[in-house]
């Protein structure tokens, strides 16, 4: 067996990920797929990532040798730090009232937290995506869906060094005409497209 390390890692990472986040989608009704439960996406997108992660693992158990990378203490501090002020800031938000209802406080904190944990080389892409994954969350209630996308790319565009401004407004545009096509026109999923400030 040749094992490849990061793949073994990453798989048991996705799958681990998506067993707990279809436990907690258990308290969500499904529907059909003609008129989907508020947990119905969420319930496919985990058994998606769930068979993902398994196919990495078990790539992964044949197509090493691939070693982790040792860590460096800049790692270990940033990882250490953001953690801490993600941890920390939690409360501090959560008793501002406006960010205290639906979560904004938990996603502003955790913004603060990734933002730090991207000061590392090794943390920094990981850390830029799940920002921006975290920056949709809070953009999609009151900025609408078209704002959230359009912030979601411009954040992950940073984990690239090599974006292009233009290819970035080139993704921005084609998400949101589809998106829109596939989630508002077909689906006829009711969430707001244009700011509700």
């Amino acid at each position: 067996m040749k094992l490849n390390a990061k793949d073994v890692a990453s798989g048991i990472m996705l799958v681990v990920l998506a067993v707990v986040g279809l436990w907690l989608n258990m308290d969500h009704t499904l529907g059909s797929a003609r008129r989907m439960g508020p947990g119905y996406m969420p319930m496919l997108v985990f058994w998606l990532q769930l068979g993902l992660g398994a196919i990495v693992l078990i790539a992964g158990l044949f197509s090493g040798p691939d070693p982790l990378e040792k860590w460096t203490k800049i790692d270990f501090v940033t990882l250490f730090l953001g953690i801490a002020a993600t941890l920390v800031s939690y409360p501090l938000f959560n008793s501002v009232e406006a960010l205290s209802s639906n979560w904004y406080g938990l996603g502003v904190s955790l913004l603060v937290g990734l933002a730090i944990l991207t000061v590392s080389p090794g943390w920094r892409v990981i850390g830029v995506i799940s920002a921006a994954m975290t920056l949709f969350g809070l953009l999609l209630d009151t900025g609408g869906l078209f704002l959230a996308i359009a912030g979601t790319i411009l954040v992950a565009a940073f984990a690239d060094r090599s974006h292009r401004p233009l290819g970035v407004a080139g993704l921005i545009v084609f998400l949101i005409a589809l998106c829109w096509w596939v989630f508002i026109k077909e689906l006829d999923i009711r969430v707001a497209i244009w700011p509700t400030f």
